[in-house]
């Protein structure tokens, strides 16, 4: 399989000639669409589902989310399908599990939304902005390294919960380039204590995984 870094929360995973995508949103540029046959959005906020970019999909093409994004794209050419924790399904020849059901606390006046994380093949682990821990092992773990409703310890302590053997940076478009060293920090020193591989990649950049 292989997974590719594109704009702040949004990764391309390529396998058997078949693409998907999850959470293109409108901090994500470039055509990350193109090619795509299947498209998952683990929840509302704009920077992991771009409405209008969607619009102008393929039509039929199949988006997996939840109900609260579901309900926002009802007008739209695309397919929407609903899962909630614990559903199992396959689209575009990927196996996918969404595996929890809220997103992380932002603000005290600000009520909690729907967010659903997505396991691929059972390697690929994606939270969306939350820090849920599925009850099976993680490979490799698409970890959110910069959000409001973060702080770096909660990262920390994520990944020497989650312990897996690769963990990737994810929702860090809202670091000035100057400061992303700093993620490429953490994340370094994280990895030498796990003896993991755990890192940033730019924006393009591919791996090739198991």
């Amino acid at each position: 399989m292989k997974l590719t870094k594109h704009g702040h929360a949004c990764v391309r995973l390529e396998k058997d000639g078949k693409t998907l995508v999850i959470d293109p949103g409108v901090y994500t540029e470039g055509p990350v669409l193109d090619g795509a046959d299947a498209v998952l959005v683990t929840h509302a906020h704009p920077d992991h589902v771009d409405v209008e970019r969607l619009r102008t999909a393929p039509p039929g093409l199949p988006v997996w989310t939840c109900e609260a994004v579901a309900n926002e794209l009802g007008d739209l050419p695309v397919e929407v399908r609903v899962v909630r924790h614990g559903d199992t399904f396959t689209s575009a020849g990927f196996t996918v599990e969404a595996v929890g059901e809220w997103h992380a606390r932002v603000h005290p006046d600000m009520p909690i939304i729907q967010n659903v994380g997505f396991m691929v093949d059972s390697e690929v682990f994606y939270p969306g902005d939350a820090l849920t821990v599925p009850e099976a092992e993680v490979p490799t773990l698409l970890v959110p390294t910069g959000a409001p409703w973060l702080k770096l310890a909660e990262v920390v302590e994520y990944l020497r919960t989650v312990r897996p053997r690769r963990a990737y940076s994810t929702h860090d478009g809202l670091y000035h380039d100057r400061a992303l060293p700093l993620v490429d920090n953490w994340l370094r020193m994280e990895s030498d204590k796990q003896g993991a591989d755990m890192r940033r990649l730019a924006i393009g950049e591919s791996v090739t995984l198991p």
